[in-house]
């Protein structure tokens, strides 16, 4: 039986193997990690209605600031001014620009669980395809009216420890994928199934990420991304549903 690492290993092991995720793995919390071995969350969060409302301001301003620099120029002096809030109001809540952004991918996570959770209760059937077409298209749609998804994706790539956390933000994606594709894959086992989820949403992610690329000057461009998104990810099921 392989033993569960501890939280303080690096996170090119456990932290990177979606496999330990799935068996309970799960770091610790910290405000200002740096090497992967824990979770990026906010100092503090907003209680009175006046605090949330800017700690809302500073997410929203934070989303423009890195869709405009990225992450390399990103800093925490733009979005205070893009906020229109002291900077010690942002380090309040942060202990650095990387716990700001990781915020904004767990705010993306939530709302692409929020969309998937009801639809793919809906078991595979022999109309399964036709589910997974549906499916992207719902996740399009997120992504043309927030295309800053993007750049926070890629943003989350950029640390051990945002990696970390991303991977942690995902995981209730990734459960309930991997229990929308288990009639697929009789014969596989939970951790199986949930790598096999995790290639799925990553893949896709990536390929929405392509499809907003260019928005909104090449809206033809999207479409097709999306509709090769869909025959990418379809074939694939057809191949796994054929092993079984």
């Amino acid at each position: 039986m392989t033993k569960n690492p501890s939280p303080r290993e690096p996170a090119l092991g456990p932290a990177s193997d979606l496999g330990l995720w799935l068996g309970g793995y799960r770091p610790e919390e910290s405000t200002d990690n740096t090497d992967g071995t824990a979770i990026l969350v906010p100092r503090r969060r907003p209680v009175q209605r006046r605090s949330r409302e800017r700690f809302a301001r500073i997410l929203a301003a934070a989303r423009e600031v890195l869709l405009e620099s990225g992450i390399e120029s990103f800093t925490f002096d733009a979005v205070a001014r893009r906020a229109d809030v002291p900077i010690g109001t942002l380090y309040q809540f942060f202990a650095n620009k990387y716990a700001l952004i990781c915020e904004l991918d767990r705010a993306d996570s939530s709302a692409v669980t929020e969309e998937m959770r009801g639809f793919l209760e809906e078991t595979p059937s022999a109309q399964w395809p036709r589910v997974v077409e549906e499916l992207i298209d719902r996740m399009a749609r997120l992504w043309r009216t927030d295309p800053s998804r993007r750049a926070v994706w890629h943003a989350v790539q950029s640390t051990p420890a945002t990696r970390t956390t991303t991977m942690a933000n995902q995981m209730p994606v990734v459960a309930l994928v991997a229990h929308a594709v288990a009639p697929l894959s009789p014969g596989a086992s939970d951790t199986e199934r949930g790598r096999l989820a995790g290639f799925l949403i990553h893949a896709g992610i990536s390929m929405l990420n392509l499809a907003v690329q260019n928005l909104p000057r090449d809206e033809d461009k999207f479409d097709d991304t999306v509709e090769e998104t869909k025959r990418m990810l379809i074939s694939y099921l057809f191949l796994v549903a054929q092993d079984g």
